[in-house]
């Protein structure tokens, strides 16, 4: 069963050479519920909203499968929130979603809705996040994988909390996987800041 590992939100803005000067890469799990609005989750931030954020861009989730990949490959331990990540789940890919794939994430009433959107585009804020010698040929390493994560637009408002299950709703037949959207490439990839 498919289900919800940490909501994460922004722990701290931090210096970044970006075109902003400041990034929120940094997220860390919320204990207890969250509330889950139209731009993502509450009390986060999207330092640059015209790359991350925005209501198509709400909410970025990262399976913990690709984590462990990663995690393997670095060999270090990535917490949730390490990718930027609002959202780390697991028994589900979300690079796999179709774009208009709808999914619910909870139960009752205050059950959230998102409908994925975009494959995430790595950028050289997320290199420098990496740091060290890991980070040199990061955004090609990462984007060759193919472990890019999801956006989702916030479909239903509602709450979310680690441990919540993670249903598909619907599906689109005939719909490209997000992952295609990133491989065919109708988005141009973030430029280096």
């Amino acid at each position: 069963m498919a289900s919800l590992i940490a909501a994460c939100i922004v722990h701290e803005l931090h210096p970044d050479s970006g075109t902003n000067g400041v990034t929120a890469i940094d997220k860390r799990p919320v204990d207890g519920p969250v509330k889950v609005g139209r731009f993502g989750l509450r009390a986060d931030v999207q330092a640059d909203r015209k790359w991350h954020g925005g209501i198509d861009q709400a909410v970025y989730v990262y399976s913990q499968d690709d984590a462990d990949f990663w995690s393997d490959q670095l060999g270090r331990e990535l917490a949730p929130g390490w990718f930027g990540e609002n959202l780390r789940v697991d028994g589900i890919d979300p690079n796999t979603a179709k774009v208009g794939e709808r999914w619910r994430i909870g139960t009752g009433a205050d059950a959230v809705e998102l409908e994925a959107t975009l494959p995430r585009e790595p950028c050289s804020t997320f290199a420098r996040w990496v740091g060290g010698a890991d980070s040199k040929g990061w955004v090609k390493r990462f984007a060759a994988e193919r472990r890019l994560g999801t956006y989702f637009r916030v479909v239903k408002r509602g709450k979310v909390s680690a441990g919540d299950p993670i249903e598909v709703l619907s599906s689109p037949a005939d719909g490209q996987t997000v992952i295609s959207l990133f491989a065919v490439g109708p988005y141009e990839p973030e430029p280096s800041r």
